[in-house]
């Protein structure tokens, strides 16, 4: 990533901003275990789409305090190399967006935490109603996108052209649409097993330091 012309920079959150999944941390730490397993197989596997995946396991969670869910999400720690990136990305003017299948409330509470502002974040949305019960929207699907509820793909084509230099950051099944989108591709987790069985080309990382180049 030395060259900054032309260079645009997608980010994928749970897993790969966060050392944890916080949308799985919400349904490992206050669902039911053996439910939600399974409808996570069905999503990873793509017998359900992204969209619907989430909305079934909304419907798996009992009810919880907000208070609770904030507790958890403040105990979620950055992967150590972030702020740097960050601060790599804005010297050298290249831009770069966060993309994330999960949701704004907690991305944007974590982020508050850590005093990082003014950033392109795109996600679906998760708000608590006046009786405490959750609540989410999907402003970004897509009914072609089964990946995921915030379909990445479009948000790529949107935010670069033909001739820029694309890079894609990401660990999850979210990120197996998006990656083929891009130029370069920096992979861990779920997406290096998928590059790895499509013979797609990518750099495996274990955090942002081997990123940074």
């Amino acid at each position: 990533m030395s060259n900054s012309e032309r260079m645009k920079v997608f980010i994928d959150f749970d897993g790969t901003i966060t050392k944890e999944d916080v949308g799985a941390l919400l349904f490992i730490k206050f669902g039911e275990p053996v439910a939600i397993n399974k409808l996570v197989n069905q999503i990873d596997s793509g017998e359900i789409t992204g969209n619907q995946g989430w909305k079934e396991l909304f419907k798996l969670l009992p009810f919880v305090e907000q208070t609770k869910i904030d507790k958890m999400i403040d105990s979620v720690e950055l992967d150590p190399y972030f702020h740097e990136l960050i601060d790599f990305l804005r010297l050298n003017n290249i831009e770069f967006w966060i993309l994330s299948d999960g949701f704004n409330y907690y991305i944007n509470r974590i982020f508050n935490r850590e005093r990082l502002d003014n950033l392109n974040i795109f996600s679906n949305t998760l708000f608590f109603d006046e009786n405490g019960k959750i609540g989410t929207h999907y402003p970004f699907s897509d009914e072609e996108c089964s990946d995921c509820a915030n379909c990445k793909r479009n948000h790529i084509i949107s935010n670069s052209a033909d001739d820029d230099f694309t890079v894609y950051i990401g660990n999850g099944s979210s990120d197996r649409c998006p990656a083929q989108y891009c130029d370069y591709i920096f992979a861990k987790d779920t997406l290096l097993r998928f590059c790895e069985k499509e013979r797609i080309s990518y750099s495996p990382f274990k955090d942002f330091s081997d990123v940074i180049l």
